[in-house]
């Protein structure tokens, strides 16, 4: 099954493009092939060698990690970087003069020596056909180098799951949402499958889906749109300030988000519009308004998010002192030893994971503080706040709307670190530090929380993660070298091959070239407010039990996680109100079927309408979870 996925979301994602099935923390793919599994294992269908629920589990989280290592978790972003600066270096940017001589020979395929594109890049962007041969030796030894730089991080965060697990899990007793599907599925005193609601809520984006799959193929087919934009009925001033606000109809979406709390709901997309509500007011008052760096909000909301971020962390660090006192003064002082041996082992495994990654950075170019500030911001600050938004708020996304360097350039400009450290910041930052979608570290907590709701053992589910983790790397690596060869990355999916692979690079040459903006206190101001309104809004949650407004939601306000899923978020809390208002709890449970079908259907048609483009060659509908 880890093969399976591997190969489907490569294809999809990369080769069709319209249908990425695999960069959710709740991958359709995964969902998807998972339902069509748990149907088949039915005793009426087969009589022996049925799969036990701790089976079938084990087989979800394995399915999950390859997915999101095969999609935008690593893959994706991994092995356009090693060639795209190469690809794109011509006389026009000077790419080569500016950064192929601080290019670790050993980091990428291409020679370092030589100016301008060379064949393995050339070939990867126009496809080298049936006939031709691909280099796979030139890829061997960057890709065991960048797969030793992944097993440090992915084992960081594996540690981190294993130290988080017991205090979100039993301590705060988080409620995991995106665990309770999968758990639904394999319960067998559950009659799920057996629910007329169900199959309705199945039903309707299959029909959706059908009709837009056909129209694809035949056009004189209607189709029923499933994306707008906010914009275009906002045209005039100051409404047209507002940054991109796309709606997406998503049924899935939709679904899944009925299952949250209503305030939960109502503080992400109140926040949402909050950032829209701050770029009319800016407008009204002729203020400048710049962008994000590689991200699609605007600066002032990029940086009041980061400092919400460390006010977020240094709660979490607070709430749960009395654990982490316990666990870090069992390991350093040698007092109250835990018999947990995994927590033990977590924490040296920790320990050893973040050394040995910041000293890979140092080897590769960067200086120790900015090795230590880039670790230090991706797994000690956006890993834990991302995995808290699925942990608690049930985030189907994770992406953030900053990359660590943003914090060095509260007190200085990147200019300072010179071209060096931006060579391998650039590579670091575009396989590692700027899209989050596809964080395996929440994949590892939904299972750590999933195999303790069905008693299945930890060190069996360690060792399945850390074979999945290895099997996904070297299977996804081979496919995804192989496709552009074949298809030509220039003809594939653009964001993966002539975006995010380039962005950071593109973004560093003012820098080097010594053409930086001069500093100035603007980013430390809106810092310093995002901060202060996080402050308060945890203030007013721990004061005031029936306090609306959470502060994850301000958190995750500018990302394009919202973007994506405003709309959703808001449907589904206009429908959950109903419901509970003409009906109460028990209204919301008999619907609670329907809705959950709405997700297997959506994504059951993802995977359906791969295959058909796979083999019949055709088109693909596309879905709303770009």
């Amino acid at each position: 099954m880890v093969l399976l996925v591997c190969a489907i979301v490569s294809y999809a994602e990369l080769v069709i493009a319209d249908i990425q099935i695999g960069f959710l923390q709740f991958p359709p793919v995964v969902i998807g092939l998972f339902f069509f599994l748990v149907l088949v294992n039915q005793p009426i269908f087969i009589k022996r060698f049925v799969l036990t629920p701790q089976e079938l589990i084990l087989i979800y989280c394995m399915m999950v990690i390859a997915s999101m290592i095969s999609s935008r978790g690593l893959m994706e972003k991994l092995l356009p970087a090693l060639v795209s600066v190469n690809y794109f270096a011509n006389p026009t940017n000077n790419w080569a003069e500016l950064f192929f001589p601080h290019i670790r020979p050993w980091m990428v395929p291409f020679d370092t020596q030589i100016l301008g594109p060379q064949p393995i890049s050339i070939d990867f962007y126009h496809q080298i056909g049936d006939t031709g041969l691909i280099a796979w030796r030139k890829w061997l030894r960057p890709m065991l180098v960048w797969g030793g730089l992944t097993a440090l991080i992915f084992g960081a965060y594996l540690c981190l799951a294993i130290i988080l697990r017991r205090q979100w899990v039993e301590n705060e007793k988080l409620t995991f949402p995106l665990t309770q599907l999968p758990v639904e599925f394999v319960d067998t005193e559950s009659s799920f499958f057996f629910q007329p609601y169900v199959w309705i809520g199945v039903a309707l984006p299959t029909i959706v889906f059908s009709l837009n799959g056909l129209n694809q193929i035949f056009p004189q087919i209607p189709s029923i749109p499933l994306r707008y934009s906010l914009n275009t009925y906002f045209t005039e001033k100051p409404w047209q300030a507002i940054s991109y606000t796309p709606m997406f109809v998503s049924f899935a979406a939709t679904g899944f988000f009925y299952l949250l709390p209503s305030q939960l709901l109502f503080s992400l997309w109140f926040f949402f519009l909050f950032t829209r509500l701050q770029d009319v007011i800016a407008s009204v008052f002729g203020l400048r308004v710049s962008s994000m760096p590689l991200y699609p909000t605007h600066l002032h909301m990029g940086y009041q998010v980061m400092g919400s971020y460390c006010v977020l962390v240094i709660t979490y660090i607070y709430t749960g002192w009395p654990y982490l006192r316990q666990v870090l003064g069992s390991q350093l002082l040698k007092k109250h030893r835990s018999s947990d041996n995994s927590i033990i082992l977590a924490v040296w495994g920790l320990i050893f994971s973040l050394l040995g990654a910041m000293i890979w950075l140092v080897w590769a170019g960067m200086s120790p503080l900015l090795a230590i500030l880039e670790i230090g911001v991706v797994v000690g600050l956006v890993s834990i706040v991302m995995a808290r938004s699925t942990a608690e708020a049930g985030m189907l996304m994770t992406e953030t709307s900053f990359r660590p360097i943003d914090f060095y350039q509260l007190f200085s400009t990147k200019s300072s670190l010179g071209a060096k450290n931006l060579t391998a910041l650039s590579f670091f930052d575009t396989i590692f530090a700027r899209d989050f979608r596809g964080l395996v570290l929440t994949g590892f907590l939904d299972g750590l929380k999933i195999s303790r709701n069905i008693r299945l053992k930890q060190s069996w589910l360690l060792v399945a993660l850390g074979l999945t983790v290895l099997i996904a790397f070297c299977f996804g690596a081979m496919i995804q070298i192989y496709l552009p060869y074949k298809f030509g990355a220039n003809y594939m999916y653009s964001y993966a091959y002539s975006g995010n692979s380039i962005w950071a690079f593109r973004d560093a040459v003012p820098s080097i070239e010594g053409f930086d903006s001069e500093y100035n206190m603007t980013s430390l101001i809106f810092f310093t407010l995002g901060s202060v309104i996080t402050s308060l809004l945890v203030f007013c949650r721990y004061l005031y039990w029936w306090w609306p407004l959470q502060p994850l939601g301000y958190a995750l306000s500018a990302s394009w996680t919202l973007i994506v899923f405003w709309l959703p978020i808001m449907l589904a809390w206009l429908l959950k109100s109903f419901v509970l208002r003409i009906g109460g709890i028990q209204k919301y449970r008999q619907f609670r079927p329907f809705f959950m079908g709405l997700v297997l259907g959506e994504f059951s048609m993802a995977i359906v309408w791969t295959a058909i483009s796979y083999f019949l060659r055709v088109p693909a509908p596309f879905f709303p979870w770009p």
